[in-house]
């Protein structure tokens, strides 16, 4: 590999090169931070997306995106404006297989999905930030919480995970555009070894929304809880097991009310 570019980088973070080339890039990484981090960065935001439309992606093609349908369809425009369009058809049926793009709005990825893919995609960018993690330091936790409840319009305690190892960094608003009211509020903790674990907090989605789900994305861990109140989704770069330790505490702070937290 005679340069290592940033479309290098990129197809490193999406696993796409050979042995030989990563042990390449792992050594350029290694004396250089800042670009590890752009890739580590990369590599988050790649497992989120996969978390939100790798289920459509796993999908056959419909049929009417098959090639030979597309083709008779083809054959059958006379004009060269709808030759043009058909044959654009005909790209976009072999370029993304699933016809994501051409889907219906029943397809569409389930709630608690998109509310992992946003809590994931807050997580990525502001874990890396060390001035403005937060928008409002833990120290002031009383005016946070009282600061968040009323953009959720719910009563939202800010979580002690001492016990966990974990220290309250602060939290921020966020946009929500998923949820009622369309807003969520993100908090962040930090152990000894500055790993950082963030809260997405919503109201709830509504009916019909899964209780629980467990993502495995890499390098972090998310996990989405959600009852008749609010909704949670815990992002960190803990393994499946210390996270749904972390959630038990977690869930019976922000909701006491609430039913009991079950993995």
């Amino acid at each position: 590999m005679s340069e290592i570019s940033r479309d290098t980088l990129m197809a490193y973070a999406d696993g796409a090169l050979s042995p030989a080339e990563r042990a390449e890039v792992d050594a350029y990484l290694a004396d250089r931070p800042d670009a590890a981090t752009e890739v580590a960065l990369m590599q988050r935001q790649a497992n989120a997306i996969r978390t939100l439309y790798g289920p459509v992606a796993a999908e056959p093609v419909p049929p009417r995106l098959s090639v030979d349908k597309l083709l008779q369809t083809q054959q059958k425009r006379r004009s060269r404006f709808w030759t043009s369009a058909a044959a654009a058809v005909v790209l976009v049926g072999l370029g993304l297989g699933s016809g994501w793009l051409l889907r219906g709005q029943a397809d569409t990825p389930g709630i608690a999905d998109q509310l992992i893919a946003d809590a994931v995609s807050a997580h990525t960018v502001y874990v890396l930030e060390n001035r403005h993690a937060v928008e409002v330091n833990g120290a002031d936790s009383e005016h946070l919480s009282s600061w968040l409840s009323n953009r959720l319009q719910t009563t939202l305690a800010m979580p002690d995970l001492s016990a966990s190892g974990l220290t309250f960094l602060g939290g921020r608003l966020l946009p929500a555009p998923n949820v009622p009211g369309g807003r969520a509020a993100q908090l962040m903790y930090e152990d000894t070894t500055g790993a950082r674990l963030t809260l997405y907090v919503t109201p709830s989605p509504g009916p019909n929304t899964p209780s629980y789900e467990l993502a495995n994305l890499g390098l972090d861990t998310a996990l989405f809880w959600a009852d008749d109140v609010i909704s949670c989704t815990i992002t960190a770069p803990y393994p499946a097991d210390r996270l749904q330790a972390i959630a038990k505490t977690v869930f019976s702070q922000l909701n006491p009310s609430g039913p009991d937290y079950r993995t």
